[in-house]
């Protein structure tokens, strides 16, 4: 018996890296998945196909979440595919893509996020959670200096948690609870790459004063185990970057 089992959860920006990861983990525990991807409907399809080979049950859909139409009809589709929803995932970001508008980090990171919950809040029953995948750079980005070229979308995302944090009340009188998870630079993900393309050197930089980066695996199977963990509402997870530990952030 999984931990999830007869359970059904939302992972944004699952088609690949650290969402796609998530969602297989969750999987494994007995979760339906709803995967998510706003361009790439292969890689999506291919994270389903891997989640049912593997015994699990999964759908892959796209939506736009800086959209309202996107975030009501990735919420829609737990209840259409699944039947419940119980766990949604927040791990979408972005910021550092070229040709975007410049307000998009905001958008994306911000209040895409208030409103994919908002959107799924009504579906959630009491005893639910809410994870927010964010990282040090921008949890701590009042408090400790990130690099200059991750600070608009640093600052974007921690703009995200603050107005995630001001619903827990709302959420804890529903029974839902939120959790964050923060976790130290990824190896392979895209923002490393984007970083390190902008400013090279950026990743082994960081990687010796932390003494270890999380690979994309391990990073999500940290973020998975806070979808069951007995933590309570707002609990802060952090993932690597002793360095950081210590430190002030709420």
């Amino acid at each position: 018996m999984g931990l999830l089992d007869n359970k059904t959860a939302i992972v944004t920006g699952s088609s690949r890296g650290i969402g796609a990861d998530v969602a297989k983990y969750l999987a494994a525990e007995g979760a339906n998945v709803v995967v998510n991807y706003r361009q790439k409907a292969p890689r999506a399809n291919r994270v389903v196909t891997e989640i049912e080979a593997a015994g699990g049950r999964a759908a892959a859909v796209g939506a736009d979440l800086t959209t309202q139409d996107g975030v009501q009809a990735l919420a829609s589709a737990a209840m259409e595919n699944f039947g419940s929803l119980d766990v949604l995932v927040l791990n979408a970001s972005g910021g550092m893509e070229t040709g975007m508008e410049a307000d998009y980090a905001l958008k994306l990171n911000r209040d895409a996020q208030v409103s994919m919950l908002n959107a799924a809040v009504p579906l959630m029953p009491e005893g639910s959670r809410v994870v927010f995948v964010t990282s040090h750079q921008a949890h701590f980005i009042d408090t400790v200096p990130t690099m200059p070229e991750y600070e608009p979308v640093a600052r974007s995302k921690r703009a995200g948690e603050d107005a995630l944090r001001e619903l827990i009340p709302s959420l804890a009188e529903k029974g839902i609870s939120l959790v964050v998870v923060s976790g130290d630079m990824i190896e392979g993900t895209i923002t490393a790459t984007l970083l390190d393309r902008s400013s090279p050197g950026a990743i082994e930089a960081r990687r010796a004063e932390a003494g270890k980066l999380y690979s994309v695996s391990e990073f999500a199977a940290e973020v998975a185990k806070m979808a069951t963990a007995e933590v309570g509402t707002g609990h802060t997870e952090y993932v690597g970057g002793a360095d950081y530990f210590g430190k002030s952030a709420s």
